[in-house]
């Protein structure tokens, strides 16, 4: 993506959308953000392997609903900064007419967003924050791409962390989760230090002090954020072992600090604590 989108001035801090470009290989970023990332990877030298795979985790999670499951709406909240295999050309090429909402509070994001899908009509970026879900939800652009009566793919990867438990954001996800229709999936991933060494926790203290809040959850703490959906196979597992293309992709998956799975929203009668569903 080198050398596309709208010229910006350069910020005077790092920002997350953009120290994950720069992680990621990514080209739209600041000497700020780049200065953060090799702070955080100094101290955790995996750091670029777990975007890696959470960004690959992401690529799965799309080709599996577009394909399999036959979703054609994706809400994308949190998108930041486009890179490779984003979610409308893995999607449209796996189902061409499939539409997809990026939405991210970072401005830049947004924008460079923007000229990448200039010429795309099925595809749009707006600038919203996932602390206001009902403002998302109420979007005039969103409402006019996409149709909340029909099923969907909600998307929050890698952007949960980033809320402390004292935002609630367990109550924000609850609000996004209740306005699907049934039949729509929940797909999320989530940074942890579960089964992880000291060290990791350490870095994502730094990361913290250099970007934004972070905040590493448990298992089950993630888990929860799936309240009333059913996850598909294998469940939320460490972001490697998500339908691996290849069993190599799972080598060592506790080496990702992060956790990942899909659910599957019921129908109005389901019961309301997440259960595992059997789908191919």
């Amino acid at each position: 993506m080198a050398g596309t989108g709208p010229r910006q001035q350069e910020p005077n801090g790092a920002n997350i959308a953009r120290v994950y470009d720069y992680l990621l290989g990514g080209s739209h970023n600041f000497p700020a953000d780049r200065a953060a990332a090799e702070g955080f990877c100094a101290q955790w030298p995996e750091a670029p392997a777990t975007m890696r795979a959470n960004r690959a985790f992401l690529g799965r999670a799309v080709r599996y609903l577009a394909g399999q499951a036959g979703i054609r709406q994706f809400l994308d909240i949190g998108s930041g900064i486009p890179t490779m295999g984003n979610v409308h050309e893995i999607a449209q090429d796996i189902a061409p007419g499939s539409r997809i909402a990026y939405v991210d509070c970072d401005e830049v994001a947004v924008l460079h967003s923007r000229a990448i899908l200039a010429g795309n009509q099925d595809a749009i970026a707006i600038q919203a924050n996932l602390r206001a879900p009902r403002e998302i939800l109420d979007h005039l652009a969103l409402s006019t791409l996409l149709d909340l009566s029909q099923p969907l793919a909600l998307l929050l990867v890698a952007v949960l962390h980033f809320f402390p438990d004292g935002e609630d954001p367990a109550s924000l996800v609850a609000v996004l989760r209740g306005a699907l229709a049934p039949g729509s999936y929940l797909v999320i991933s989530h940074g942890t230090t579960d089964v992880q060494p000291q060290h990791v926790a350490d870095a994502m203290t730094h990361y913290h002090q250099t970007t934004a809040p972070f905040q590493p959850r448990g298992y089950l703490d993630v888990l929860r954020f799936f309240g009333g959906y059913d996850l598909i196979e294998p469940g939320l597992v460490h972001v490697p072992l998500w339908r691996p293309d290849t069993p190599e992709d799972a080598d060592r998956p506790e080496q990702a600090a992060a956790y990942g799975g899909v659910g599957r929203k019921p129908s109005p009668h389901a019961g309301s604590a997440p259960s595992l569903r059997r789908e191919q």
